[in-house]
């Protein structure tokens, strides 16, 4: 059920530069309030607080358990998404690809990584209802 808020994440970094450069300028993010410990992103209209830490970051064996993102309710936007990160050469961590074609739960995805191993997915779902329904499917994700 879609109501009138928003989502708020908080996520780790070691660089308010490189955060500001990866998730402004290249993903289209808005910056908001910053400081040189935090800064607030609006993130495709969510809020994602970036906290700078002096612990280690490090990469996750997998995208599994631990990833956020977004899901598109318009195809247009997932691809001019893709489209935008293609023409800046960005990475894709996972490439864009479709998941249970010819389902209910259809979509298309990708990954990327943002510079201190944080694992972000974009997602367009076929069927909208598929967002939160389609309880009698058991198929989550790509695990083996």
């Amino acid at each position: 059920m879609l109501n009138n808020t928003i989502f708020h994440l908080a996520i780790p970094i070691n660089d308010i530069d490189k955060a500001k450069f990866f998730y402004c300028q290249q993903l289209g993010g808005e910056l908001g309030r910053a400081t040189d410990k935090a800064l607030i992103l609006n993130f495709y209209g969510h809020q994602v607080v970036a906290h700078i830490t002096d612990e280690p970051l490090v990469r996750q064996k997998s995208i599994y358990p631990r990833h956020f993102g977004i899901v598109f309710l318009v195809e247009s936007d997932w691809q001019n998404l893709v489209r935008r990160v293609e023409c800046q050469n960005m990475p894709f961590h996972l490439s864009p690809k479709q998941r249970f074609v010819g389902e209910l739960t259809e979509h298309q995805t990708f990954f990327l990584e943002d510079p201190f191993y944080n694992y972000l997915e974009f997602k367009f779902y076929r069927h909208f209802e598929a967002i939160f329904g389609g309880k009698e499917f058991t198929a989550i994700g790509d695990r083996d």
